[in-house]
């Protein structure tokens, strides 16, 4: 996605954690503001939203060579609304926010990779309508307001 040295590269990948999970773990929870981006190595995260009844909705899924978080509670240091979940066993490539801040800092074109990441792999509610959203869900737009206002209020 951008020209890196080898040394940059290394230095970046010192910060970050490569991590296996088992099939149906939990990498990321709701209601945590998230301090990790996820790059999907081998496997299958699945990105969940529990609605007020307990029923789990799929809204995205992330394969290999794809990243996955909560971008928007992750740069805005926000509790997450959503669970990552694997559906295999998966191997990531964990970068915590600080490898990721020393990345925007020390690459040459390390702002660059922020804003190419976030423009190849948006949040589904950061470009479809909350209506949508919603009916994708199979939930009204009112409901899927109060599980946002509810998953908030927990904390």
């Amino acid at each position: 996605m951008i020209e890196i040295s080898d040394k940059e590269f290394e230095n970046f990948l010192s910060r970050c954690i490569v991590k296996k999970f088992k099939r149906y773990e939990v990498v990321s929870r709701p209601n945590i503001v998230p301090n990790e981006i996820f790059f999907v190595n081998k496997g299958l995260i699945r990105v969940i939203v529990t609605d007020k009844d307990g029923t789990e909705h799929s809204l995205h899924f992330a394969l290999e060579n794809q990243f996955i978080a909560d971008y928007s509670a992750f740069m805005l240091k926000q509790p997450s609304l959503y669970t990552l979940q694997t559906e295999e066993e998966t191997e990531t490539v964990v970068m915590p926010r600080a490898a990721i801040e020393w990345g925007y800092k020390n690459l040459k074109q390390g702002d660059k990779l922020g804003r190419l990441i976030a423009e190849v792999f948006p949040n589904i509610h950061d470009r479809v309508p909350q209506h949508m959203i919603a009916s994708y869900l199979g939930i009204t737009p009112i409901h899927l307001s109060r599980l946002k206002k509810a998953s908030i209020k927990k904390i």
